[in-house]
């Protein structure tokens, strides 16, 4: 490959995954030409992009970056695979084809600069908490206490409440009350 197309591969790297900081990287290799395209079009409903990628220049494109990383797992043929909400929405999506395409290899992936190398890495971390739920557990974490409080307060007024309405009925029914 000439020195000028190699310099477009990288330019075109770089403008693809401009801004992408946190993606995976899967082998495609044994995936047929038809399975390969529903596979592509499955992951793109979900806002989830393929790019495959030569190992050597992408890691003179991103070999400083955080992304750059990924070079360490690329060995044959790859993909990169990025895009959704955050990368452990890719991982579960890539997880599931996995299920139904045992072809794809699982290499690894990159969260905020950490590399989960290999097929178990791309497994742990597709069982993290997307940004949504991880927020929604902290605001449980939060609010529990409070609502433990509140039924702490709200406990013996009940109980008051109920007493009260019990001599309530009885005084209008026309029964003593008798003491305790």
């Amino acid at each position: 490959m000439s020195k000028p197309v190699k310099e477009m591969l990288v330019r075109e790297y770089l403008e693809k995954l401009d801004g992408v900081e946190e993606a995976a990287i899967i082998s495609l290799r044994g995936v047929s030409g038809t399975n390969n395209t529903k596979i592509r079009s499955d992951l793109r409903e979900k806002d989830i992009r393929v790019t495959i990628v030569r190992n050597k220049l992408f890691g003179n494109a991103f070999g400083e970056r955080a992304i750059g990383s990924l070079s360490e797992v690329m060995t044959g043929s790859n993909a990169i695979v990025y895009g959704a909400e955050s990368i452990v929405e890719v991982a579960r999506e890539i997880v599931d084809l996995v299920k139904q395409f045992p072809e794809i290899e699982l290499k690894g992936a990159i969260l905020d600069g950490e590399l989960y190398a290999g097929e178990d890495g791309v497994n742990r971390l597709a069982k993290f908490p997307t940004r949504d739920e991880a927020i929604a557990e902290d605001v449980a974490l939060i609010l529990g206490p409070g609502r433990t409080l509140v039924g702490a307060i709200k406990g013996p007024g009940a109980g008051l409440g109920g007493i009260i309405k019990a001599i309530e009925e009885k005084l209008e029914s026309g029964q003593e009350i008798s003491k305790v």
